[in-house]
């Protein structure tokens, strides 16, 4: 450990760091390149290839990020890093030039609405899991419409085009940085963790992974009509054609200001933009482009793609009521039959839902809408995913987060990402944690993400062995493990 490391890659060599964690040494190379700057002629193109360099590239800090607001912390600290070479990857590894290593080999890529997030946030930062015997790598994507964006003459998809060009660099490198290329597993969070399962309902991505883990998913499947609208709306108010030349005219950062408005819906009224995101989810995100992703994600999964590979998907409890907590006083005097009704018109199944959360409702009104519209986005869908693959010749396991955080008082939106990269130290961490997250749940959360990663079981029943089973992390002290039927509370939105 007295000379930094050194791998060669197939474009060149690349010089890391080394660093211990626990007494265990491992290496980081940061901002390594796997495609050329998007700008110029290259804005709005398919991914390209980096030409080789000479020398030894220095890989010791983060690369440039494709996140353009640096306006305050989120949930997550992901910092926005300037620059123009946008397309890279970070690897964390205890085997660096260890081609003999064959190391299992975590892929994650980082959540943010499709519009925001980085790679290079302290909590995405392999070191505990090359602590334990695994390689990990983590991948940058553009994003909002410069990623996702409907262009006439311009490739579709070109977020998910990054996503491939990523895995496909990990799957001819990996192995120089002690990984095995059979042994890739896909992880994300929220819409990393969308980007995950749109991968796994993918044809074109079926070689580049084995297995995937998607955490808190919210799946985009943009319709082309919707597409459209957007990007109409966009030119409009950038005051430019709806083509590549007109857009490519507008700086990335002029877009990326203007694209919330554009994605907004058109009708009015307070709650528009809540029944516009739970009818017709985020306006960026995957296209259903009929090329790259062919139909939607569930109905590809229940087709059978991606059906020869494990998954692990759950959600926490609680994913959005953070938000609606602020509504406390204003719903205090609603009944939350009424609250529901103004998103959930139907009322045979807004009595179902509401029947089937009784617990919830002695919390509030604000507690249930804000159960509801985790439910409709995240945990009804994990659900979905469950069924659609219950044919599958591999497993699906399903967990629920449900650990209640100190400071935010929910099992919120993020809460679980600290605990399954076991980085309870890092920074940020007290802000969503406390000063003492239970060191016991990160073992078994971040544990049961290693045994998946090295043995491909993380250790409960299956969802696909026994409908209904999951494994429930952080919950009440009295309560069992694993549970019947995890899930109950979604089910009159699935029926």
């Amino acid at each position: 450990m007295n000379e930094p490391p050194v791998v060669t890659t197939a474009a060149g060599a690349v010089r890391g760091f080394w660093r211990e964690d626990a007494g265990a040494a491992s290496a980081a190379f940061l901002g390594i390149p796997f495609a050329q700057p998007p700008t110029g002629d290259l804005r709005f193109a398919a991914p390209v290839p980096v030409p080789p360099w000479q020398g030894v590239r220095d890989a010791t800090a983060y690369g440039a990020t494709p996140h353009r607001n640096a306006e305050g912390i989120t949930l997550i600290p992901e910092p926005s890093i300037p620059g123009e070479s946008t397309l890279n990857v970070n690897v964390f590894t205890p085997r660096p030039a260890d081609s003999a290593a064959r190391l299992p080999v975590l892929v994650y890529i980082h959540g943010g609405g499709f519009t925001s997030g980085s790679p290079a946030s302290p909590w995405y930062d392999g070191r505990a899991f090359n602590r334990d015997g695994v390689v990990t790598v983590t991948v940058s994507y553009r994003l909002g419409f410069d990623g996702f964006g409907a262009i006439e003459g311009a490739p579709s998809n070109r977020g998910v085009r990054d996503w491939l060009a990523g895995l496909e660099w990990v799957r001819q490198n990996i192995a120089a940085f002690g990984g095995d290329p059979e042994r890739v597993t896909i992880a994300g969070q929220s819409a990393g963790g969308g980007a995950v399962l749109a991968l796994l309902g993918m044809p074109a991505a079926q070689h580049l992974f084995r297995a995937a883990i998607a955490l808190s998913a919210a799946i985009a499947d943009v319709r082309p009509p919707r597409a459209a609208r957007a990007a109409r709306r966009l030119a409009t108010l950038a005051g430019v054609p709806a083509t590549r030349a007109g857009f490519a005219s507008v700086p990335e950062e002029r877009l990326s200001a203007l694209q919330e408005a554009a994605g907004r819906p058109e009708t009015a009224g307070r709650l528009a933009p809540v029944r516009d995101l739970l009818d017709q989810g985020p306006p960026w995100g995957p296209l259903v482009d009929g090329d790259l992703l062919p139909q939607p994600t569930l109905e590809a999964l229940a087709a059978g793609v991606g059906a020869d590979k494990p998954l692990v998907i759950g959600a926490t409890d609680d994913e959005f009521t953070g938000v609606t907590e602020g509504l406390h006083k204003t719903l205090r005097f609603v009944p939350a039959s009424i609250a529901v009704g103004l998103v959930l018109p139907d009322r045979v199944t807004r009595r179902g839902y509401l029947a089937a959360n009784r617990p919830q409702r002695r919390l509030g009104t604000a507690a249930v809408l804000g159960r509801f519209v985790t439910d409709r986005i995240f945990r009804s869908l994990v659900m979905r995913v469950a069924q659609a693959r219950a044919t599958a010749s591999a497993p699906t396991w399903v967990y629920r987060f449900s650990w209640v955080s100190p400071t935010k008082h929910w099992a919120m939106h993020c809460v679980d990402v600290p605990f399954w990269f076991d980085c309870l130290d890092a920074d940020g961490v007290a802000a969503i944690a406390g000063d003492a997250p239970p060191r016991a749940l990160a073992d078994a959360v971040h544990g049961s993400a290693v045994a998946f990663l090295r043995e491909g079981d993380p250790g409960w029943t299956p969802w696909t062995s026994q409908p209904g089973a999951t494994r429930v992390f952080g919950g009440a002290a009295s309560a069992p493990d694993v549970i019947a039927d995890g899930y109950a509370g979604v089910q009159p939105l699935v029926s």
